[in-house]
């Protein structure tokens, strides 16, 4: 499986602070790998997610209890109070409550506290170990991370999931290539997102990513990025015309389409369905030039 280089990756991009959360706890690998590769191309990037694995907790918000037990992965000792961060990486932190609280102690703590009182201007979630696709959008913690910075905070914010069923603790040594993969094919949307000058996404929107499982034949030089939709739409209105349709394709027809294809669809962070066709068309501007037509 091919790797690049991380450190050559969209340097074009302007460094900025990014607030980074998931669903699958803050000691996770994927994480890990794309807090590590943000970094090397020079962003500030604070992670604030959960103590442990809070999949499927969608936009549960409750503020953090003290823990008895220890973190995922032995990560944080017992009796650790309600939040923390790492004793030698303070951009590391972890909540003891759900993604959405986590998100939200990104930007009103942990970010804050390292970058002189000053907010996130980006938010990202996951990469998350498993899809997030159509009807699973509802339900998921990565996703109500990023719709609630987009929501609630007023912070542009892209989920990203993966076609990817294994976990990996923080510290799994060599890293597995996938998460190499998958950090890498995040920070390049995201520097994509970021070099297309602010405001990086409309108002009230949050980009629904899903990367296909990495594979020999699936690296992240191969893969080709799709927009699409999340919900079929049936009886919505048309979609921003592309590809010679009005219609786009769904997250789940790019997911079983044969080949190497990842989905971006813009998300209504209100509601976790997909926007108007007045909105996509914004972000198809500013991704046109990395964007492919399904065969």
């Amino acid at each position: 499986m091919k790797v690049s280089c991380l450190p050559l990756l969209a340097c074009t991009a302007q460094a900025i602070r990014i607030v980074q959360s998931n669903d699958d706890g803050w000691a996770e690998l994927f994480l890990r790998s794309f807090n590590d590769a943000l970094q090397a191309t020079g962003h500030e990037a604070v992670v604030s997610a959960p103590a442990e694995n809070k999949s499927g907790t969608s936009s549960l918000d409750a503020e953090p209890k003290d823990r008895r037990d220890a973190c995922e992965y032995d990560s944080c000792p017992p009796n650790s109070g309600a939040f923390g961060s790492n004793a030698t990486r303070p951009e590391l932190n972890w909540v003891n409550s759900f993604p959405v609280t986590s998100m939200r102690f990104g930007i009103e703590r942990f970010g804050p506290a390292l970058w002189d009182g000053e907010a996130p201007e980006l938010a990202v979630a996951g990469p998350n170990v498993g899809t997030n696709i159509w009807v699973q959008v509802p339900f998921s913690g990565t996703v109500g991370a990023a719709a609630y910075a987009a929501h609630e905070a007023g912070i542009p914010s892209i989920a990203f999931s993966t076609d990817e069923g294994t976990r990996h603790r923080w510290d799994t040594s060599p890293v597995p290539p996938e998460s190499l993969v998958y950090a890498e094919l995040a920070t390049t949307l995201t520097n994509k997102v970021i070099a297309s000058g602010k405001p990086y996404l409309p108002d009230d929107v949050f980009l629904n990513v899903n990367l296909p499982k990495a594979s020999a034949d699936c690296d992240a030089s191969s893969v080709k990025w799709v927009l699409s939709r999340i919900n079929p739409g049936l009886f919505s209105a048309p979609d921003v015309a592309w590809c010679g349709s009005e219609r786009l394709p769904t997250e789940l027809k790019v997911f079983q389409t044969d080949g190497c294809f990842a989905s971006i669809s813009v998300g209504d962070a209100a509601d976790k369905t997909t926007v108007d066709a007045e909105r996509q068309a914004i972000v198809l501007d500013k991704l046109k030039d990395i964007l492919t037509c399904l065969p």
